[in-house]
């Protein structure tokens, strides 16, 4: 789902309160999986010429207060207030879904530079509260308002999200929110899903996976609710 339409952690997390782990714990785990996912996407992307390491780097660092700060937010949550936070970041993966449209933009420099770091505080604070839609906050952020073009977005998507995800994931593991075991086994089972998503996206109408992925996203936020 993640290679093909976005929102991967959308599905993970709440998969993982909804199989029984503390939301918290969720929380912190599920880290562990988008950081390795997110590492090793840079190095594929490094692999296929872009190096775009300076300016996710400039962006990383900018998003690290506000991720510190989320995290810092998340840890000392009630499980019933994440619960409706994430039942909200559900709804809003859901109307990116269905009403944003990509950008026509295919500069290769970022506009607005400092306007862009202002925003990136503010989308680590997030990332450090709720680790899921973010990927849509950072991709309308560089295509709508830098003005890149996709494939320079998702390069330094990655590298942003990997940079920030470090303190965050250090405070939750000082706060003993974090299970390893099943953070690597859900790295690994993301690793083994994007190498099939990537073959199957070729076979498959991506608006029908979005459909799949917004029905899943729908029955989870009213199972979040209820509970």
């Amino acid at each position: 789902m993640n290679v093909t339409a976005g929102g991967g952690s959308l599905i993970t997390l709440p998969i993982l309160i909804l199989a029984g782990m503390p939301p918290v714990v969720a929380n912190g785990t599920n880290r562990i999986a988008v950081l390795i996912q997110n590492i090793i996407a840079s190095g594929n992307f490094r692999r296929h010429g872009r190096r775009d390491l300076r300016q996710g780097l400039f962006l990383g660092l900018a998003a690290v207060p506000g991720a510190v700060a989320g995290a810092l937010t998340a840890v000392n949550l009630s499980d019933s207030a994440f619960k409706c936070i994430l039942a909200g970041a559900i709804l809003l993966g859901l109307s990116v879904i269905f009403f944003h449209r990509q950008s026509e933009a295919v500069e290769s420099k970022l506009r607005r530079k400092w306007l862009q770091a202002a925003l990136f505080l503010f989308i680590g604070f997030y990332g450090g509260l709720i680790q899921a839609g973010t990927g849509y906050l950072i991709i309308f952020s560089l295509t709508m308002i830098g003005g890149l073009g996709l494939a320079k977005t998702n390069s330094i998507k990655v590298i942003v999200v990997a940079v920030y995800l470090v303190p965050s994931i250090f405070i939750f593991a000082v706060k003993g929110n974090i299970q390893i075991v099943p953070g690597l086994i859900l790295a690994a089972g993301n690793s083994i899903g994007g190498i099939l998503g990537s073959n199957f996206s070729q076979k498959m109408n991506p608006k029908w996976i979005k459909v799949i992925l917004a029905v899943a996203l729908t029955g989870m936020t009213v199972k979040l609710l209820i509970d």
